[in-house]
């Protein structure tokens, strides 16, 4: 085999299939027709001398060979799609860029008001697009563009580029006139917490993986799909929400709401931003990451 015989549309589409386990899906995301990616593909295993991929239930599985490819091709095409696209250097005071960013809602709370006072200064062009997305699929996500930076705590993220911006732990949020709160002060024996019941958010998991390893599951009285409701649940019941300290120190500056910090097992983590490797040099990422880092990193680390 030669490189003289690779079409560059070729290792696109494979990118394509690779990430997709999918022909029809790949031929929808590159916009050419299925029988068109069927004949690219054919061809790809012909100069290749590999299936490449071989029929699955859900779609395509990839070859070894396959494998050992998808790294390297999809580095050399975020290599030359950057080559091609970006600007020499990057203008804040000009762009009108618009940046997408994964943030859970309790992320968006926690940010957004700081990024955007930061950007109206600096970037007045510049446009935030939030979008969740699985944390499984944040990787790919960032990879292939779809996301320009993920904020948060996110162990199951691997593979990218990150910096930390601070250290953080999880805490009971409770209102200021809970019985629970009559005898005791922040130091709360585990035990005790049997006499709590909890309201928690399902997106959450680390907040409902600790309540499962304290065996509370039987004092949860309400799971809800989003944040923004239980700090209006919290101050109206006797329920407590375990959430990040960050975020609770807010509310209770605010309004009338205790923490509380037991010694909960996996309770300290790290909030980190994350980008890919693939966009490590575009002179946007960097400015962008650079500001998000002076706004909300850590001093003392």
């Amino acid at each position: 085999m030669n490189i003289k015989d690779i079409d560059l549309n070729l290792l696109r589409l494979f990118d394509a299939i690779y990430r997709t386990r999918n022909v029809s899906r790949a031929a929808e995301a590159l916009d050419i027709s299925q029988p068109a990616a069927s004949q690219g593909l054919s061809r790809l295993r012909m100069v290749l001398d590999d299936p490449l991929f071989v029929r699955h239930a859900a779609g395509v599985r990839p070859t070894p060979r396959a494998d050992r490819l998808a790294g390297v091709v999809r580095q050399s095409l975020g290599a030359l799609e950057l080559a091609l696209t970006e600007a020499a250097s990057f203008d804040p005071a000009q762009s009108r860029r618009v940046f997408r960013i994964h943030m859970s809602d309790i992320g968006e709370g926690r940010f957004l008001p700081a990024l955007l006072q930061a950007l109206r200064e600096r970037a007045p062009g510049v446009r935030i697009d939030t979008r969740p997305v699985a944390a499984t699929e944040i990787t790919d996500a960032l990879d292939d563009a779809r996301l320009d930076f993920a904020f948060g705590f996110l162990p199951q993220v691997r593979e990218t580029r990150r910096v930390k911006l601070f250290d953080d732990r999880y805490i009971v949020l409770l209102r200021s006139g809970n019985p629970f709160l009559k005898r005791r002060k922040n130091e709360v024996p585990l035990e005790d917490l049997r006499e709590l019941e909890f309201v928690a958010v399902r997106t959450h998991r680390e907040t409902l993986r600790i309540l499962h390893l304290l065996g509370l599951e039987d004092r949860l009285r309400l799971t809800t799909e989003h944040f923004v409701v239980l700090p209006a649940i919290v101050r109206a019941t006797d329920l407590g929400v375990v959430m990040p300290r960050n975020i609770a120190r807010t509310f209770a500056q605010e309004g009338p709401y205790a923490i509380i910090e037991p010694a909960f097992p996996l309770r300290d983590f790290t909030v980190s931003l994350h980008w890919s490797k693939r966009f490590e040099s575009d002179p946007a990422i960097q400015w962008f990451r650079d500001l998000v880092v002076e706004v909300f990193a850590d001093p003392a680390d």
